[in-house]
Formats: C-alpha cells, sequence, structure tokens
C-alpha cells in the first residue's frame, strides 16, 4: 500500500516564511559578525601600529610615541596607513568572510608638539604621577612652594638693590659729600672770623678750624669689592679648576626656532593642565631626565635646565644667566638678615662713621654706611653661590650663626672664596634653587625648553639627527571602507591615544 504525503497552502506559506526570517537572520549574524570582525580588525591594527613605539624614546625619556617619518626627514602618513592595513589583513581572512579593504585613511592624528607641547607636556606629568604616586607629588609641591615666596621675594629686592647704584655711584657721593663738608667748613671758618673782630673772648684760645685730631686708621673695604664686582661672576662663584662648557645649540632647528607640523583634527581632545601639582611635576620629570650644572648632561648641551631658565644657545651665557639670578636672590635674603641685626649695623656705623672721619667728610657717613651695608651682603653673597656652584647647600635666610664674612675680612675676600664659605645639609642645594626658578618661569617657555633639549639629546645620543618631536605621532584616528561578502560594504572609525 502506497502512502502520500501533503501539506496545506496555507502551511507552504508558513514555512516559506519562517525559512525567509531564518534566513535572514542567518544574513544579519554573518553581517554583524563581519562587522565585529572588521572592527576587530581595526582594533589589532592600531594597537599593532602603536605597539611600533620609538624604543630609544622610550628607554632614554619614558616617552611613548610613532615615529612618523617612518626614520625619514619627512612625514609619511601613507607609509603609516599602509603599516595598519598590514596588520588589519590577517584578521580579514579568518573566519571564511570575504571582507575586502575598499578604501580608508587617517582621519585625525595628534603630534607630540600639538597644541603648544600640550601633549608632550602631559605624558611627561603621567609618567611623572605613576613614579611619584599623589603623596610623593604633594610632598614635592609643598615643599617648592614653601621656599617659592621668600626666593621670589628676595629676587625682587636683590634686583632693586642693584638697580639703584649704590656701590657704583659711591665715589660721586663721596664728592658730593665732600664738597658739602668743605662749604661747611668754609662757613664755619667765616663765623669764626666774624665773632673774632666783633666780640670778646674769654680768654682762651679757641681750636682752629683745621686742627683735627689724626683719625684712627681704618681700611676701607669699598673700593676693593667695586673693583671685585668688576671681574667675571663666572669666576668669582665657580670653583677653582672647573671648566665651563662651550657647547653651543643651533635654535633655528630645534622645536622652539623653526615652524612645526601640526597634527589634524584631534586637537580638541587635548585639554590644558594648567595646575600648580602638574607643573611641578613636570619640573621634576625635566630634572630627572635632563642635565645641569652639578650634573651635566650626556649629549646635546651640558646645562639644559639652565637653557630652560635662561633660553639662551650656549652653556655659558645660560650659565651666567642663573648665576646672576643665584646672587640676587641670596643678596637680597642677606641685606634682609643685614639691617635686622643690631650688632652688625653697629658693626657698619662704626666703620663708616671712622671712615668718613679719615676722609674729613662727616656728612659722607650716610652714604659710606649704605655702600658697606650692600658691600657685605654682596661679598657673603659671593660664598653662597660658590658653595651652591660646588655642590654644597646654603640656608635660605641668615643667622648669627651661619653668617661666614666679618666686615673686616671683606678686603680679602677673594682669598678667602674657599676657606670662608660653609656648607650647611639643613639648606638649599643648587638643584633646590633651579626647581624654584623653573617655578617662576612661565610654562609655554618650560615646555618648549624641554622639547628643545629632548630633541637635540636624543639627536646626538641615537645618532639621528633628522629626528624631531613633532613627527611624533601619539595618537590616531583611521577610518575605512571594508565590502563584506561582496554585499555590504561598512565604514568603520576607531582610534588610540597613549594617554
Amino acid at each position: 500500500m502506497v502512502k502520500r504525503g501533503s501539506i496545506t497552502v496555507f502551511l507552504a506559506l508558513t514555512l516559506g516564511l519562517i525559512l525567509s526570517l531564518l534566513s535572514s537572520g542567518l544574513e544579519s549574524a554573518r553581517m554583524a559578525a563581519a562587522r565585529t570582525q572588521i572592527l576587530n580588525g581595526m582594533d589589532i591594527g592600531l594597537y599593532s601600529l602603536f605597539g611600533q613605539y620609538n624604543k630609544s624614546l622610550l628607554k632614554d625619556f619614558d616617552l611613548f610615541a610613532v615615529d612618523g617619518a617612518c626614520g625619514g626627514k619627512e612625514m609619511n602618513l601613507a607609509s603609516i596607513y599602509d603599516n595598519l592595513k598590514s596588520y588589519m589583513k590577517p584578521v580579514m581572512k579568518q573566519n571564511s568572510q570575504k571582507l575586502s579593504v575598499q578604501q580608508g585613511g587617517i582621519s585625525g592624528y595628534l603630534l607630540m608638539t600639538d597644541s603648544e607641547g600640550e601633549v608632550f607636556y602631559q605624558q611627561a606629568v603621567q609618567y611623572m604621577k605613576e613614579t611619584l604616586g599623589s603623596h610623593g607629588a604633594k610632598l614635592l609641591l609643598n615643599k617648592i612652594q614653601n621656599m617659592q615666596k621668600k626666593t621670589i621675594e628676595a629676587e625682587r629686592q636683590g634686583n632693586e638693590i642693584e638697580s639703584k647704584g649704590t656701590i657704583e655711584n659711591y665715589e660721586s657721593e663721596m664728592d658730593s659729600a665732600q664738597q658739602k663738608s668743605q662749604a661747611l667748613l668754609e662757613e664755619k671758618k667765616k663765623q669764626e672770623q666774624q665773632n673774632g673782630q666783633d666780640g670778646f673772648t674769654d680768654g682762651k684760645m679757641l681750636p682752629s678750624v683745621t686742627e683735627k685730631k689724626p683719625p684712627a686708621k681704618v681700611e676701607n673695604p669699598i673700593p676693593v669689592i667695586r673693583k671685585v664686582r668688576k671681574m667675571g661672576l663666572l669666576d668669582l662663584v665657580l670653583p677653582f679648576g672647573k671648566e665651563v662648557s662651550d657647547k653651543k645649540v643651533k635654535t633655528k632647528e630645534l622645536v622652539s626656532g623653526r615652524k612645526l607640523e601640526t597634527g589634524l583634527a584631534m586637537e580638541d581632545s587635548v585639554k590644558a593642565d594648567g595646575s600648580m601639582l602638574s607643573q611641578v611635576l613636570y619640573q621634576q620629570y625635566l630634572m630627572e631626565k635632563l642635565g645641569n650644572y652639578i650634573e651635566p648632561g650626556k649629549s646635546g648641551l651640558s646645562y639644559q635646565i639652565e637653557y630652560i631658565i635662561g633660553k639662551k644657545n650656549s652653556d655659558e651665557a645660560n650659565l651666567k644667566d642663573v648665576a646672576k639670578k643665584l646672587l640676587m636672590v641670596r643678596e637680597g635674603l642677606n641685606v634682609a638678615y643685614l639691617v635686622s641685626d643690631a650688632l652688625m649695623m653697629g658693626q657698619i656705623h662704626a666703620m663708616a662713621a671712622a671712615i668718613a672721619a679719615a676722609f674729613l667728610i662727616p656728612p659722607a657717613v650716610v652714604v659710606i654706611e649704605g655702600a658697606l651695608i650692600l658691600c657685605w651682603a654682596f661679598a657673603e653673597s659671593i660664598l653662597d653661590v660658590r658653595e651652591l656652584f660646588a655642590g654644597g647647600k646654603v640656608p635660605l635666610t641668615k643667622n648669627a650663626s651661619n653668617w661666614q664674612l666679618s666686615l673686616q675680612g671683606l678686603p680679602a675676600l677673594v682669598d678667602k672664596l674657599d676657606t670662608d664659605r660653609q656648607n650647611d645639609v639643613n639648606g638649599l642645594s643648587y638643584e633646590d634653587y633651579l626647581q624654584i626658578f623653573l617655578l617662576t618661569t612661565l610654562k609655554t617657555q618650560k615646555v618648549k625648553g624641554g622639547m628643545d633639549m629632548i630633541e637635540s639629546s636624543f639627536r646626538e645620543m641615537e645618532d639621528w639627527n633628522e629626528f624631531c618631536l613633532d613627527h611624533c605621532i601619539t595618537a590616531l584616528e583611521a577610518s575605512v571602507d571594508v565590502k563584506a561578502n561582496k554585499r555590504k560594504v561598512f565604514t568603520v572609525t576607531r582610534e588610540y591615544h597613549y594617554i
């Protein structure tokens, strides 16, 4: 007996609909899988591309960046995109999906120097946050801020004192005082002559205005200090036998001096960080990675921190600029202490009176006293700065126990440069002062100066003369059109940032 089967029209239509739904579902799942595969391919491509960071830049300066010039002299974005595609291809071939890149390109990228160097700055700050931690960063901030206020005020006072030219104008002031004294003597002599003609005396002889007791001998240190001030500053403050670096740099070839490459359409992702904590962390980064007089740089300029402060093109000029700032700070602090110490002011007044008497010009006491204060503070400051350059420490503010030079010892200052100066283990070092000077330097100058020194150091260190920080890519956005299974084209955009 033969069995026959049949279905109704309704069931046939229902099965057709179900098969259509299953087919659509399978196709939709296939397309979703393809899209996911494309996204994975883009992600893996970007991760692999950024895995090709400049290893030497990371090793030397803890900075992450991909060389956008690919070892050449100019940006080569085509090569960067080709690398990205090459990393995407193996992923596209998986899972029997027929995926093919139709077109694509780099739709945005950030360079290390973008936004006035903010990209570089934030990488350096992030590195220091991870190195020091929040607690260490706050301790560093408190330490520098506590020193900053006194130092800024002292430098202002030192510059103000020097601008008055008290020591330089000493001779003219003395001449003026002598003329006043001579005029007073002549007037007194005339009065005595008139009294002798018109009046009577008591029979006792009046002393003549020209008869004076011989003044006690006193050595006037002011002319000696005036000669010392005309000597080269570096000769006075640098340790004996220590040579000054003669290295120079061509600033027009560095970040701050040339026209830079700029990124594309991603600068909005960089928000300026103006916090004081970040500035202190950035300064600590500079102190760790760059050289200074105490620990010279091994490549590029030797005194790199001094370059950031002084912005001159030679080590010698930058060192002189920092030495002058140190001298102004120490002079301002030392004058402030001198005028507050009654005993020391008594010594100054006594010597000023003796010098005025020796010159027979009593009205010059005030002039001499002012010059002696500045001479004594200047000489003490020279010893302070010399100690700092020798690697020692100097107390921020002086007192009777740590004041080094006596008033009578001023004429022999040059002979006492290394015998009278003292190291104070609780004081501030040369590098502490550099930190303070950096904190008072504009952020833009610190950032560009730091990039200058890193770039010049890297070129010499790695023997890579064409290296440029404005070729270093730190973030990238790529977009590709991929055709899936010869049917649908997906447009995918992804980006990657180091920070």
